[in-house]
């Protein structure tokens, strides 16, 4: 397109101007951060208020001078720290350099040139260029054109704002359609929209359905820890405990509060993001990868996901009485030259039938809402030299719009040509004229058809297919993900689209017509039937969104243009092209790089994976903490005693649990769970286990400590004191108990062949057995040195012992199988566990 000259007053600056108000720090310099400050995620991450209660509780182990007691505390915080601030470091940097590859440019005139410059280069007084999906980058002045401008980051309102000449416009708003030049007036730290476009920019938490419901267990849990709590301090208070045992026992209630989660959940992000990276897929927020695992609907456009936005004009059919072809690819020419708000259409036009732009009266720029473009020509007609001055109105757009302008209904033979061509999967526009120029509208995305239009051909092109394209709608299928397109091309067209990439030939199809002449509830019910709507203006795609997440679908979009902002944010999941607009990408959660739709397949998959490796750890942990508490309250209620130290319970926590969950992640399959709800897909696994697990661990307590006290007794003691020498064995032979039955639920929880098989359904995979048996011999050898074994505060047993300790775990396994195989709790219950879905 033709630089058009410029009159005076949008000459710009000279250099000299530009370098004296520089010097006058009346330049756009204000920093723009782009994430939270290293410090900022340190302090999110130390100042919690689990860590405060783990720091005091090692603080008064340190009191006691058991230095031991307090450097396990410690370590469980510094590690949780460490790991989570890494992750979110590394992401920091990734958001940083994005920022700076994809910083807009800013294009301003300065003496008479348009020339691309940073953002920071500009100063007070520069003439900025502004076209269709252009970021507003400084306060300022419309001096020319006529925009509609998206103000929701200042406004909240996503209604498109008119401006025209001697309009404000702001920084961080979005200019959606047609073009201009503004004025900057109030640049870097005087921009009114500075602090909300540095917020808007900046790192963003938001939690995921998974998230939520671990924080509910995790606050249920520190509610229990709370209770457990008070009784200790009452008992301290009456006399009843010493000070050594009211710490001792404190620190063991704080780890049935399972803030390991919270570790897990982070280095499954964390592994996520890492494999993503090569993937050319970045993540703008950590937590959108197990968001990717809720997707069941995928929102695309055909322009730019299913095709690569690239058409080729292929057809010209002059259609007008005594038309021809070099008329028609001239006058077209001329039109698509001499528009200044340019899109893929009119580039393609241009390259198709090059001609010399000129100055119309003025442009209406084409709007996904009208279907349509006008361009009106007074003195410089669009004509061949010997045709003579023909002044007009001339309109371009999608044939059933601009049919219901025709001063006489399209021919048959010509309607029937552009059907068949749409329904080949061809994209077809009419091209008419109005010889009378009708007055420029107030707001162009009112401007009204004129009723007096005369056809003067048929424009036809054709579309891209993305390089496997295919092989990717194959992948979302696999993935259980539905596939709806929305698009603002003709149905036919998309639907022809859809059947030369292989998804069927008989999908369903809408209007937005059609849809427009519903009721809400017909709406909705549209959008739950039908893969194919086309012809949408982008308020409908916000509708169908919205329509198919109340109908309890967890959605994600993909977009590229302007037009796909409202929808990216009405969406549970916004993804967004490189190449599409700044718009898009700021809107977004998800950007792909070098425009990779074909990776998109493996980031489902993969955060598919990351949720349900979360899930089976979650399982794992909630039998530990369910088992645990439920001790502490039967030995309590019974003996008084606690039947665990704070060492021990970090023995089980962290060989049963804490250790077997890092394989989790990284062998996790993909594939949508059989419940939605987390919690509600637990009670299966987990109440069986711990129902059983816990009268079975509280028997080997009290045997052992029994025979403990006769054995005692037997030395001439008339009395015996429950003290921890007394208890050493009975409690270690409980640990020994709930880590071998920690491993064994591995298996059943991810089970290697079918004897396996109980509450889980067959998983093939023999990794997590193996881990589970080479913890056990971790336990063993944690066991047989004297320096651990006296560090963990456990006493070596006899063999013999460590024979019935597996023989009665290994009768555990069998009953529980049993249980799990016959549905004797859920005879009990009254319902299947398992089905418990709603």
């Amino acid at each position: 397109m033709n630089q058009p000259n410029l009159p005076p007053h949008l000459q710009g600056l000279t250099r000299s101007e530009v370098l004296e108000r520089r010097a006058a720090g009346q330049g756009n310099d204000a920093p723009l951060k782009t994430s939270r400050s290293y410090a900022q995620i340190l302090r999110e991450n130390i100042f919690t208020f689990i860590n405060f209660v783990f720091v005091a509780i090692s603080v008064v182990f340190l009191f006691l001078g058991s230095f031991s007691d307090a450097i396990l505390v410690a370590a469980v915080i510094l590690s949780s720290v460490v790991i989570n601030a890494i992750q979110e470091v590394a992401a920091k940097r990734k958001l940083d350099e994005i920022a700076l590859l994809t910083r807009p440019k800013a294009t301003v005139v300065r003496e008479g040139r348009e020339q691309d410059i940073d953002p920071s280069e500009i100063v007070a007084g520069d003439v900025l260029v502004l076209r269709s999906g252009d970021q507003i980058l400084v306060d300022g002045e419309l001096m020319a054109g006529e925009i509609a401008a998206d103000e929701s980051l200042l406004t909240g309102e996503s209604d498109p704002i008119e401006k025209e000449t001697g309009s404000p416009v702001f920084s961080g708003t979005i200019c959606l359609s047609g073009s201009g030049y503004y004025v900057a007036q109030k640049v870097g730290r005087n921009s009114l929209a500075h602090q909300l476009t540095e917020s808007a920019r900046t790192f963003r938490q938001m939690l995921t359905p998974l998230q939520s419901e671990v924080n509910l267990v995790i606050r249920i849990f520190m509610i229990i820890a709370c209770f457990f709590w008070a009784l200790v301090a009452i008992g301290f208070i009456a006399k009843a405990i010493s000070f050594n045992e009211t710490v001792q026992r404190s620190a063991v209630i704080a780890g049935l509060v399972p803030s390991g989660l919270y570790l897990t959940v982070t280095l499954s992000y964390a592994l996520a993001a890492v494999r993503m990276v090569g993937k050319r897929v970045l993540i703008q927020q950590a937590n959108a990868v197990e968001s990717l695992s809720n997707i069941d609907v995928l929102c695309v456009d055909k322009t730019g996901t299913l095709t690569a936005n690239r058409i080729q004009l292929t057809e010209l059919w002059p259609i007008a009485p005594g038309q021809d072809l070099a008329t028609l690819t001239q006058q077209v020419g001329i039109y698509a030259a001499s528009t200044r708000s340019g899109n893929a259409t009119s580039e393609a036009i241009a390259l198709g039938c090059p001609a010399p732009g000129q100055e119309p009266l003025y442009e209406i720029p084409f709007s996904s809402a009208r279907k349509w473009s006008a361009i009106a020509f007074g003195a410089d007609p669009i004509a061949l030299p010997a045709a003579g001055p023909v002044a007009g109105y001339y309109v371009l757009g999608a044939p059933e719009m601009v049919s219901a302008g025709l001063a006489e209904p399209l021919l048959p033979e010509w309607r029937d040509r552009a059907q068949t061509l749409a329904r080949q999967g061809f994209r077809v526009l009419l091209f008419a004229v109005s010889p009378t120029i009708p007055p420029k509208p107030a707001k162009r995305d009112s401007a009204p058809l004129p009723q007096d239009l005369q056809p003067l051909g048929l424009l036809v092109f054709s579309d891209e297919l993305r390089p496997s394209v295919t092989e990717t709608l194959q992948g979302f299928a696999e993935a259980g993900i539905r596939l709806k397109i929305i698009s603002g091309d003709n149905p036919d067209t998309v639907r022809a689209i859809a059947a030369r990439v292989g998804l069927g030939e008989n999908l369903s199809a809408v209007s937005g017509a059609d849809l427009a002449a519903m009721t809400e509830t017909e709406f909705a019910q549209a959008a739950i039937e039908h893969q194919i709507f086309g012809r949408i203006v982008p308020e409908q795609k916000a509708r169908l969104v919205t329509a198919l997440r109340r109908a309890g679908n967890y959605v994600a979009m993909i977009g590229d243009g302007v037009n796909d902002v409202l929808s990216l944010k009405q969406a549970n999941l916004g993804i967004a092209m490189e190449s599409g607009s700044k718009a898009t990408r700021s809107a977004a959660d998800i950007v792909l790089l070098g425009d990779s739709f074909e990776t998109l397949p493996y980031t489902f998959l993969e955060g598919q994976r990351i949720g349900n490796g979360i899930r089976d750890v979650l399982k794992l942990f909630m039998v530990r903490v369910f088992c645990v508490t439920l001790l502490i309250l039967c030995t309590g209620q019974v003996l008084g005693t606690f039947p665990l130290l704070n060492k021990h319970s970090a023995v089980v926590t962290i060989v049963a649990v804490g250790l077997p969950t890092f394989g989790f992640p990284l062998w996790a399959r993909p594939g949508k769970p059989r419940q939605k709800s987390v919690l509600k897909s637990m009670l299966n696994f987990t109440l069986p286990a711990t129902l059983t697990l816990t009268p079975i661990a509280v028997a080997v307590y009290l045997g052992y400590l029994v025979t403990t006290i006769w054995n005692a007794t037997q030395t001439g003691e008339e009395l015996v004191v429950l003290n921890d020498a007394l208890l050493a064995v009975p409690r270690s032979a409980l640990v020994t108990l709930l880590v071998s039955c920690g491993l064994l639920l591995v298996p059943f929880l991810k089970p290697p062949a079918g004897p396996w098989v109980a509450a889980e359904p067959l998983c093939g995979d023999r990794r997590y057995s193996l881990l589970a048996l080479g913890l056990l011999g971790v336990y063993a050898g944690l066991v047989a040195l004297p320096g651990t074994r006296e560090f963990f505060e456990l006493v070596l047993l006899q063999p013999v012992d460590y024979l019935l300790i597996g023989a009665i775990a290994l009768s555990w396994c069998l009953l529980l199988r049993y249980i799990w195989r016959s549905g004797l709790f859920d005879r009990f219950l009254g319902f299947k566990l398992s089905d418990w879905n709603h």
